[in-house]
């Protein structure tokens, strides 16, 4: 009678490796992510008792439609030609703009207007909700 050796216990699969390879994934990773870059705005307020606040000059109505669309004065207009057609309205870069928002407009619109604004010097925004 053919006799067989009494087979061998299976062994567990260890998980040490592949907890190891995890970790190794997960540093690689965390160090060749980009972190954002923050951006800061400065933002001051004023009491609106000063003089600079007071509203002069032609209509100056920026309205924030959402989804990158902007009027200026109830007319569409890029966002990229705004601080153009603002300039020609304003008798100076510290008059006042001001930026009004829809209820589709984002906090991201905001801020890609105030941004797009900065570069031709008008830093006098009155931000007014719908």
């Amino acid at each position: 009678m053919i006799t067989l050796p009494p087979p061998a216990p299976r062994k567990r699969p260890s998980l040490t490796p592949m907890i190891d390879v995890v970790f190794l994934l997960l540093v690689f990773f965390m160090l060749a992510a980009r972190f954002g870059t923050d951006v800061v705005i400065d933002l001051t307020t004023s009491s609106g008792t000063g003089s600079s606040t007071d509203y002069q000059g032609p209509p100056r109505l920026v309205t924030l439609i959402g989804q990158g669309r902007v009027q200026l004065n109830g007319f569409d207009i890029a966002l990229d030609n705004l601080g153009d057609a603002l300039g020609a309205l304003m008798a100076a870069p510290s008059d006042a703009v001001i930026v009004q928002t829809t209820p589709t407009a984002t906090t991201q619109d905001v801020v890609d207007t105030i941004t797009a604004l900065r570069p031709h010097g008008i830093e006098t925004i009155i931000l007014a909700g719908q």
